[in-house]
């Protein structure tokens, strides 16, 4: 049996806002970007076309949605973008403005720095260590 998670979803307060940051300061790409109705659209990005998961950018659609904007897992790091060049990624998100929350580490795992989104979501940018 073959199962993999499809989406995550990722509550936002603007669509057009959180597709920009994702694409042009984290270099995602942007899946689909679908109208359901006049308040809701299924928009989905991904660090590249090949990805099996993708984020759903889901706008805040209540007062109590709206307060998870930012603060989704209640302050712990959310996600974690694997990268096979870790010091390439972290210098282009650096020069484009991401908010890094400390100086790049090496880690028994590998080399890892803790970001922010445009929203104060934190992910870990991860190049993990060979195996070999």
């Amino acid at each position: 049996m073959k199962r993999t998670i499809g989406a995550l979803s990722l509550v936002v307060k603007d669509y057009d806002e959180a597709i920009q940051f994702y694409t042009e300061k984290l270099n995602f790409v942007l899946i689909e970007d679908s109208i359901l109705n006049d308040e809701k659209r299924w928009v989905l990005i991904a660090p590249n076309k090949q990805a099996e998961t993708h984020i759903l950018l889901a706008q805040a659609a209540s007062s109590s949605q709206e307060k998870a904007v930012g603060f989704q897992t209640g302050g712990r790091v959310f996600l974690f973008l694997h990268t096979d060049d870790f010091w390439r990624d972290y210098n282009n998100m650096k020069s484009k403005g991401v908010l890094f929350r400390e100086e790049p580490r090496e880690e028994i795992y590998g080399t890892v720095v803790v970001f922010e989104d445009l929203y104060g979501n934190t992910w870990d940018l991860i190049e993990k260590k060979s195996s070999n």
